[in-house]
């Protein structure tokens, strides 16, 4: 090894002498070189006893705790809930408290909301006369909590202020580390039809046979997230920034019409109760069931109770442990189907619940697209801790809670569908079910950075997709994908590190963009097993607590031993964008003399040796005196100084194993995009072979606009290709090829 790296240096030192010059940035004293590669201290929060350096909870960590006891009860002829809860309230904190915040989301469906008046509004110059009658002439949707009373444990009304979609409860003294407290809260509120009045949960109501199909969350009054990172993270809830919560315990008892079939977060404790003798045994097998679900609620069973309308009413018990919210979801309507699903060392319940509308689609794929995703979500993070997961088929929706998730997706009036309906489908179902995972279990602040769910789940979901089906059409993910957002006008574009309520391309910065970039890191900056390693970690890590960028940023280095701080500056701090290009391509040939170009090169240089000794000349093709008889390829034993270095300093048998390249190329790189990134080369040989070689992006800390490689090969190169697998999304692709090829435009 020692002796081979001697011949490389003779070999490469001669030629490098007319390329090393370019390497160094020219000074400009106007235009300051950007350091990309930079550490992040001026980005990144102080390390501190809560959150370590290396992205771990800190032995001071904390988090609160907040257990419901519920009483909810449907009334479905007039679409109203009614509820009261107990709060028990425990502060883990080193900080006493003097009031309590409770987030009252529901309050954004109010007259009262303040979410319509901060959006732009024009008027249109056409409309339709039900949107024109919504708009200007009716009243608007009356929604929002009615609070009835907030008491203490004794019963003793306490003091609260209601500002929009925040509560302030005080307390009649402070409430210390390690105390609880326990009141309760009586309320109701108008169910919003949320195919008419939008909302993430609500009603849909069917015209065919005047049933109601009720999706209900952020039902009750829920605790806000208190923490060593912004103490009360009580922002408003505008409607994009979804919802920070802490973990509790829940005791859930949801009354409904007795004709109703219901699912819910949590352990259903009286089945025998709600469900047939025949569907408790349907229920019984579909828990050895691993291969297929079981209908355990039949087609004809929910056709026959869509006629009912019973005026009798059950009450659905649940109980769920270490949670950080609750959803429920309750028709006539519903079939129901579920099957087993192990991951790991975890045994759950894949269920799902759909209209007959939603058949043969639902049926036929929904439960089995459930356990797929906790399958594979679990072999990159953690087995499923859960009991089950649940996928409610509700139009127009796309929304999770823990255990259970609404999911869009029908088929035609006659059961068909097309692959784009049903891929849809597939896709929604992965991904809501995927955030039981993100945010539900690894429980970050969405009100603040929608990108530490969404952005991580539809990577994750992407994953997912991949392994499901080959030809399941991928949307976030690819990078080739993402080109067109990051390539658009600056002005629409902010940097994934964005409040939640300031994005404006929602579905591109907080899904696409984060999704692509950690796609980029596993396959191209990473490599799959660096990358699994440490993003497990910080799953296993941040497991019902709650992370910030920062540790997951931190983790990812921490876990792998790479430098990723350009990485997360430029991805997620920044817009900028890929594009690197090929901006020359000069063939060098070797000479026993020096051109004119190399004898004033060296002339220019200053050496501490005026006799360097024996030379061989690296002579650029085109050079003013270039001789016709060095084109040809490279050999040891045309050049009497080198061969005779190499005889003396190797034997026989080393000598046979040197390497001997015949052709040599210098390409200069230059980089148009501000975004810095690994250089991908594939070099095509004149017999149609490729070689792919890949060089880290630190290869442009010295130089952020231009650098040089020389590939030194055995066999004549006759193109040169940058980043042809697109796993780089360079922004524009008619710089990236020797010699310069037509690029097709979209409408070619």
């Amino acid at each position: 090894m020692h002796h081979c790296s001697t011949l490389t240096k003779v070999v490469f030192l001669c030629f490098s002498i007319g390329i090393f010059a370019q390497d160094a940035p020219k000074a400009n004293p106007s235009e300051k070189n950007p350091d990309k590669f930079k550490q992040m201290y001026d980005l990144l929060a102080t390390p501190n006893m809560y959150r370590t350096a290396s992205g771990a909870p800190g032995p001071e960590y904390y988090q609160q705790q907040a257990d419901y006891k519920i009483d909810v009860e449907l009334d479905d002829k007039n679409t109203k809930l009614y509820g009261q809860e107990t709060i028990t309230y425990t502060n883990n904190a080193k900080e006493s408290l003097d009031y309590l915040w409770v987030q009252l989301d529901q309050n954004q469906q109010s007259r009262k909301s303040l979410s319509p008046l901060v959006e732009s509004n024009k008027t249109d110059p056409a409309m339709g006369v039900q949107g024109f009658s919504r708009k200007y002439l009716e009243a608007d949707f009356d929604g929002g909590f009615n609070i009835e009373f907030v008491k203490d444990a004794s019963g003793k009304p306490m003091n609260y202020t209601i500002n929009q979609t925040m509560m302030r409860v005080e307390l009649p003294k402070v409430l210390k580390h390690g105390e609880k407290i326990s009141f309760s809260i009586k309320w109701w509120y108008n169910i919003n039809n949320y195919t008419i009045d939008g909302g993430r949960s609500g009603y849909e109501h069917f015209d065919s046979d005047g049933n109601n199909l009720y999706v209900l969350a952020q039902f009750y009054p829920r605790m806000a997230v208190y923490n060593d990172v912004e103490g009360w993270q009580n922002m408003q809830f505008w409607g994009s920034g979804e919802f920070a919560l802490p973990f509790g315990n829940f005791e859930v008892n949801i009354t409904v019409p007795a004709d109703h079939i219901l699912e819910a977060t949590g352990t259903l404790l009286n089945r025998s109760e709600v469900f047939t003798p025949a569907q408790l045994a349907r229920y019984a097998q579909a828990e050895k069931s691993f291969d297929n679900p079981v209908v355990v609620v039949t087609q004809a069973e929910a056709e026959a109770a869509e006629k009912g309308f019973s005026d009798k009413k059950k009450t659905w018990k649940f109980k769920a442990e270490n949670v950080r919210d609750f959803g429920i979801s309750t028709s006539r309507k519903f079939i129901y189907d579920a099957m087993a699903v192990k991951t790991g060392s975890t045994t759950a319940m894949a269920i799902s619940l759909y209209p007959k509308e939603g058949n043969p689609l639902w049926e036929q794929y929904s439960t089995r697209m459930v356990a797929h995703t906790l399958k594979s979500y679990s072999s990159y993070t953690f087995d499923y801790p859960y009991p089950k997961a649940i996928s409610i088929n509700a139009r127009d929706q796309g929304m999770e809670y823990p255990m259970i998730c609404w999911n869009f997706g029908r088929p035609d009036a006659d059961g068909k569908y097309s692959d784009g309906v049903k891929y849809g489908m597939l896709g929604v179902i992965c991904h809501e079910v995927g955030h039981n995972f993100f945010p539900m279990i690894i429980n970050s602040d969405e009100r603040q950075w929608t990108w530490m769910d969404e952005g991580l789940n539809s990577f994750m979901e992407f994953l997912a997709e991949k392994s499901f089906d080959p030809k399941f059409p991928l949307r976030r993910g690819p990078a080739k994908n993402i080109v067109p957002y990051m390539s658009g006008d600056q002005k629409g574009l902010e940097p994934i590190m964005t409040n939640s309520e300031s994005i404006r391309q929602f579905g591109n910065n907080a899904y696409g963009k984060p999704a692509t970039a950690l796609n980029i890191l596993r396959e191209t900056v990473m490599g799959p097993e660096l990358f699994d390693y440490a993003f497990k970690t910080y799953a296993n890590r941040w497991k019902f607590k709650h992370p910030t960028p920062e540790d997951f940023f931190r983790t990812m280095e921490d876990a792998s031993a790479i430098d990723l701080d350009w990485f997360w500056r430029g991805w997620f701090y920044t817009t900028d964008a890929n594009d690197i290009g090929i901006k020359e391509v000069k063939k060098y040939f070797v000479s026993n003399e020096p051109s004119k170009e190399v004898t004033e090169f060296m002339k220019k240089q200053r050496r501490r040796d005026s006799k360097p000794g024996p030379m061989v000349y690296m002579i650029a093709e085109g050079s003013e005196d270039y001789k016709t008889e060095l084109n040809k390829p490279f050999k040891i034993a045309d050049f009497a100084a080198l061969n005779e270095y190499v005889t003396a300093h190797f034997t026989a048998e080393e000598r046979a194993k040197l390497n001997e390249p015949k052709y040599f190329y210098q390409v200069t790189f230059d980089k148009p995009g501000a975004l810095v990134m690994p250089i991908i080369v594939e070099l095509t040989y004149e017999d149609g072979t490729t070689e792919i070689q890949k060089f880290p992006a630190q290869i442009w800390r010295m130089n952020d606009k231009e650098v040089n490689r020389t590939f030194a090969t055995q066999k004549a190169i006759v193109k040169i290709k940058l980043d042809p697998n697109l796993e780089t999304a360079d922004i524009d692709l008619s710089n990236n090829s020797w010699p310069k090829e037509e690029v097709k435009s979209k409408f070619d």
